[in-house]
């Protein structure tokens, strides 16, 4: 059977010791397109746009800081505790979407504080864009070729040739298409339910939506983790669950919440 090969040089271009590479262009790209939807969602509602460069910058730096010290120090602790200085070089790759979650989390609790926005306002619209610069990051991923998936004689398997000549499944592929299947059911549900209900109800949809793909795909994946545990669950599966614990309470919370709310409204008009 034959298998499409894919031996894409992961720089664009290098001049010297720089490198422009794929996966730093999509992973910058993603942020000015999220950026352009943003605008969109801020314009809609009646918010002034000026603030999101500022909350871009914000972002930018939280996500590459989380996502790059998580990967760090839970899937090659060994080498990079070794190897300080590496841990610098984002831009060969290495970013842990937990860690960059995590991150993004944090940043958008200072911007609101610094900018007098509410926080879970912020939430809810961020999560939209987040869906994209996830999809982007696992293309980024796949002009890298890392993150492979598992063995595989499927025929849409690919082979890595500048890792080795075994098609395996393009898993990089499968999460980017899921996170982008996820980026239109979010618009769906923000465009279909009211604004305050889409402020409680977003985040919990995308974390639950975002981790359990991620946990299901992490079973056609090699092993990420430079270190090895009696626990049945890869590790970026045992930081999945945390995440999805949370989405679930939290749409609960947001229904639980709406129908209190129709109750007041209901009692206030009686």
């Amino acid at each position: 059977m034959e298998h499409f090969i894919w031996n894409v040089n992961p720089n664009i271009l290098e001049l010297g010791p720089l490198q422009l590479r794929w996966y730093g262009l999509l992973f910058v790209g993603s942020f000015f397109l999220g950026l352009m939807i943003l605008t969109k969602i801020y314009k809609r509602e009646g918010k002034d746009p000026a603030v999101l460069d500022a909350m871009l910058i914000y972002v930018m730096i939280g996500a590459v800081l989380g996502s790059r010290l998580v990967h760090c120090f839970f899937y090659e602790p060994d080498y990079y505790l070794s190897h300080p200085l590496e841990i610098l070089k984002v831009w060969k790759g290495g970013l842990a979407s937990h860690g960059g979650l995590a991150g993004v989390l944090i940043a958008l609790y200072l911007f609101s504080k610094r900018y007098h926005t509410s926080y879970m306002w912020l939430l809810s619209r961020v999560s939209i864009p987040g869906a994209l610069t996830a999809a982007f990051v696992r293309f980024g991923n796949l002009f890298n070729s890392e993150i492979l998936g598992l063995p595989s004689d499927k025929p849409w398997a690919i082979i890595f040739a500048r890792v080795d000549m075994i098609p395996r499944h393009p898993v990089q592929l499968y999460e980017a298409f899921s996170y982008l299947t996820i980026l239109v059911l979010l618009i769906a549900i923000y465009r279909k339910v009211t604004p305050t209900f889409a402020t409680k109800i977003l985040p919990g949809v995308f974390l639950v939506a975002v981790f359990t793909a991620r946990f299901f795909l992490e079973y056609t994946k090699t092993r990420q983790a430079a270190y090895t545990t009696d626990l049945p669950f890869t590790t970026g599966q045992m930081l999945s669950i945390p995440y999805i614990i949370l989405g679930i309470l939290w749409i609960l919370w947001a229904f639980k919440s709406a129908s209190k709310d129709k109750k007041y409204d209901k009692a206030s008009h009686s």
